[in-house]
């Protein structure tokens, strides 16, 4: 019996939570501030549904925004510092978060970088993989974008493609093996396909 354990793989801005518009950039964006981090509606309920399918879950996100000079890594830290307080406070437990904070164009040098660690790069996937001795044919990729599906792609895991809210031309190309409106119906894909 194989006893690899099977995860899902999820992005942050765009699945989670929702992008918050930043006047500067006329952008939608990942949110600078605890107070604009909002839970899309469902969310720990759907969280909550993967713990008892018993997936492990991880969080791997691109936050390229301080190597652009756009806000600072303390201000980046604090939002996530809420996301984890959040799910701690609804017994939630991710097994652990990726976040790649590189970008190619950066202004910040030490932090641009082309990286093996931002989306669609698969080095968070494999880290967890041999950290956690995961399965990763029995596991999910879950994200908004195409490079969210890619990235799972690359290792063979079941993506699931959620309709961004607001298209930012990030999506579209891909082929993921389900798309979902929302966080709640990609969960009912996984039960129904586990």
């Amino acid at each position: 019996m194989d006893n690899r354990g099977k995860a899902v793989f999820l992005d942050r801005d765009g699945v989670i939570n929702y992008p918050v518009f930043n006047p500067n950039t006329n952008e939608y964006e990942a949110p600078y501030n605890e107070k604009d981090l909002k839970l899309f509606p469902g969310v720990i309920e759907s969280l909550k549904k993967l713990l008892t399918l018993n997936y492990k879950l991880f969080l791997i996100s691109n936050q390229p925004d301080y190597a652009k000079g756009k806000t600072t890594l303390e201000n980046l830290n604090v939002v996530h510092q809420r996301l984890h307080s959040i799910l701690l406070e609804n017994n939630i437990k991710f097994d652990e978060y990726y976040y790649c904070y590189h970008h190619p164009q950066g202004k910040v040098a030490e932090y641009t970088v082309s990286c093996e660690c931002r989306k669609p790069g698969n080095f968070f996937l494999k880290k967890a993989k041999l950290t956690f001795g995961l399965d990763l044919s029995k596991s999910w990729m879950i994200g908004d974008r195409d490079s969210d599906i890619y990235c799972g792609q690359s290792m063979e895991l079941k993506t699931i493609q959620v309709m961004q809210q607001i298209p930012d031309n990030k999506a579209g190309h891909s082929k993921p093996d389900f798309k979902a409106t929302g966080l709640k119906e990609a969960v009912i894909i996984i039960g129904k396909n586990s």
